[in-house]
């Protein structure tokens, strides 16, 4: 068995990033996974200015697959679902960290055990990984791909071993324990063959220039709760999900909207229970935000 610290000596060091209230609801119905709650993400789009480079990036380290292609955008998911739409946008330009815009995609596996799959791989295959961490309420692990979009592929913890206290989830950026998730694997196949059926893009990480002003907005406009707040960041969730959106600061405090002229987030899709009609929204830095049925 693969020992942590034969791991680490294979990783690039990085920083590490994270990335009516019913906590209850997640565990009364048995599960883990985000896309039952009322309101949860159904996928994300980004403007490239090399799509093609960056689909094939998103199947070499993410595992997602190549489903279809619409005029100037290509669709990637697992299982034959969409997670991520990349569009072709001519004359773009690379984004300054400075701007607001999307700070991560995540990619949630659907167990602990593909997670040890990717890590495998990706250890292997010597690939470029940010950071690490275990938030408490899952593990996960983070790279940015040529276009300088955070990508966060992670594994949720079950939600019966989450805290909460007074409507505010625990989480935290701990060293992961290799060891044990690639224990995971005894007697079972160790292969990663990409993001298996049931890979679901879990939450999105927003840069925006006001960590207030921005949670304020997906708690009064789009109904979402503030699960968890730190130094510059907020998270926010429906149904008890430790987060579906976080809003951060960290490198984007005082930026405005953002230019069109750069890369990087095209929107998030929301999907709703009892929505009848969809609906596009914006918030104060021009992130674009649509919401449909679910």
């Amino acid at each position: 068995m693969m020992k942590r610290r034969d791991f680490l000596s294979a990783l690039s060091a990085g920083t590490l990033s994270l990335g009516g209230f019913a906590p209850q609801l997640l565990l009364a119905q048995g599960m883990n996974q985000p896309m039952r709650a009322p309101i949860h993400v159904g996928k994300s789009g980004l403007r490239a200015r090399d799509a093609e480079a960056l689909a094939t990036w998103y199947q070499s380290h993410v595992g997602l697959q190549e489903i279809g292609r619409d005029g100037a955008t290509i669709h990637m998911g697992a299982g034959g679902t969409v997670l991520l739409e990349i569009t072709q946008y001519d004359g773009i330009v690379l984004a300054p960290m400075r701007v607001a815009g999307l700070y991560h995609n995540a990619f949630l596996l659907p167990a602990r055990a593909d997670l040890a799959r990717w890590v495998l791989d990706a250890s292997a295959r010597q690939l470029r990984i940010d950071g690490y961490a275990d938030h408490l309420v899952s593990e996960a692990m983070y790279l940015t791909d040529p276009e300088g979009n955070g990508v966060e592929i992670y594994a949720d913890r079950p939600a019966s071993d989450w805290v909460w206290r007074n409507g505010q989830v625990e989480m935290d950026s701990l060293q992961i324990d290799f060891d044990s998730m690639i224990a995971t694997l005894d007697g079972q196949d160790r292969t990663w063959r990409g993001a298996p059926a049931g890979t679901v893009l879990g939450h999105v990480h927003l840069k925006v220039g006001d960590t207030i002003k921005a949670s304020d907005w997906w708690q009064n406009a789009m109904g979402f709760d503030a699960v968890r707040q730190r130094a510059g960041a907020a998270f926010l969730s429906t149904g008890g999900y430790h987060h579906h959106i976080a809003v951060n600061e960290w490198t984007s405090m005082g930026a405005g909207r953002r230019d069109p002229i750069h890369v990087g987030l095209d929107f998030v899709e929301l999907r709703s229970q009892g929505l009848t009609a969809p609906a596009i929204y914006e918030d104060d830095w021009g992130n674009q935000i649509r919401l449909l049925p679910a």
